[in-house]
């Protein structure tokens, strides 16, 4: 029993902590009836539709088939390392942070261990999960705190590509750089023991009118009531398996934060001291809190405390850089590496601090200049 539980703290280590964030809170602010109106239940309904359906879109092959299609043939290394790196980018724009790399960085551990090419794993593996975190900024829909902070803002897409387009822009120079430094030399040929292919074009077609209501609802066009109606019945007809898949635990862990920051925003004294912190650089603040609880807590905990908008949503995105809890997303890529034969942690640790705080000392300042 005792081995069972600390199994599931390792495993969801935010949701623990959230938990006893709002547990703590509570001793300062009974529970009441007031706690419904933390709640952010619009997030909650996209978060939850989005990951079902996304889900949906990996079991048919999509990302897999579209990766072959990129990989195969004979290229240059530095090319390969190129295109290895900017998979995770470009898709987790639209699937998410996480699930970009849940499904490219074993991807690339197949690739690089086919071509005979294992020493670039820990180069190539960083790289990966510094471009999901930072391609996944350029939208909404890319991570849980942009579509949180989308809504409790009421943001347009307009407003929200003003902000971090010229940042997602930047960053994608710096990651192509980096990735053909990190290539080397040589040409090498890919190819694959088995094709992969799309497991069913009735569901694949589904998924994407699916996906496509689900921008529409994160546009503010369809309701989120009628879109979560709409995913839970396509998916218990199509595959209710699906529905299993989806992450209730972050689901969780966003209401833990909701009771937190809610109860925190009813004590004067917490108030008084964070709102000092955030008057004086907001865009610090969030992404030095953004290094020890991650991101997506720190923009539920500061969303209520600030009308600096811009600089909270900068903040939380290129906080994700820094720390292996910065962003949540960056423990999969680790573990998927910690599952390689002759794997090593220290190694893997080193790169992934030199290359994050590179990262970090970089686009944190230019953040300011770039800010509207």
């Amino acid at each position: 029993m005792c081995k069972s539980i600390l199994s599931f703290c390792r495993r969801e280590p935010v949701l623990i902590l959230s938990c006893l964030c709002a547990l703590v809170s509570c001793l300062f602010v009974p529970p009441s009836l007031d706690y419904l109106s933390y709640i952010d239940v619009r997030v909650l309904c996209l978060l939850f539709c989005l990951m079902a359906v996304v889900s949906g879109l990996q079991e048919c092959g999509l990302f897999l088939v579209l990766a072959q299609k990129l990989l195969i043939g004979e290229r240059p290394l530095r090319i390969l390392t190129v295109i290895l790196t900017m998979l995770p980018f470009f898709s987790s724009m639209l699937v998410t942070n996480d699930v970009a790399l849940i499904t490219f960085v074993p991807f690339a551990i197949l690739v690089l261990g086919m071509v005979g090419r294992q020493d670039l794993l820990i180069p190539v593996i960083v790289l990966q999960t510094i471009a999901a975190n930072l391609g996944s900024m350029t939208t909404p829909v890319g991570n849980p705190q942009n579509l949180f902070l989308y809504a409790h803002y009421d943001l347009t897409i307009g407003t929200f590509l003003s902000v971090l387009l010229p940042l997602t822009i930047l960053s994608l120079v710096l990651l192509i750089v980096a990735s053909l430094f990190v290539g080397g030399k040589g040409w090498i040929s890919v190819s694959f023991p088995e094709q992969a292919t799309i497991q069913s074009h009735k569901h694949l077609l589904i998924y994407l009118v699916l996906f496509l209501l689900c921008l529409l609802s994160v546009s503010h066009i369809l309701s989120h009531w009628v879109l979560t109606v709409l995913v839970i019945v396509a998916l218990f007809v199509c595959n209710r398996k699906l529905l299993l898949e989806v992450d209730y635990f972050l689901l969780c862990t966003f209401v833990c934060f909701f009771i937190f920051s809610g109860n925190l925003g009813n004590i004067p004294v917490v108030v008084q001291t964070l709102s000092q912190f955030l008057e004086r650089s907001t865009l610090l603040s969030s992404a030095v809190a953004s290094q020890v609880i991650s991101n997506v807590p720190a923009a539920v905990l500061l969303a209520g405390l600030t009308d600096h908008w811009q600089e909270l949503l900068t903040g939380v995105n290129v906080g994700g850089l820094g720390t292996p809890v910065a962003s949540l997303a960056s423990l999969i890529s680790l573990k998927f590496y910690l599952r390689t034969p002759d794997s090593r942690t220290s190694s893997y640790l080193l790169w992934f601090g030199i290359a994050n705080l590179i990262g970090l000392c970089i686009l944190l300042p230019l953040s300011l200049f770039l800010l509207p």
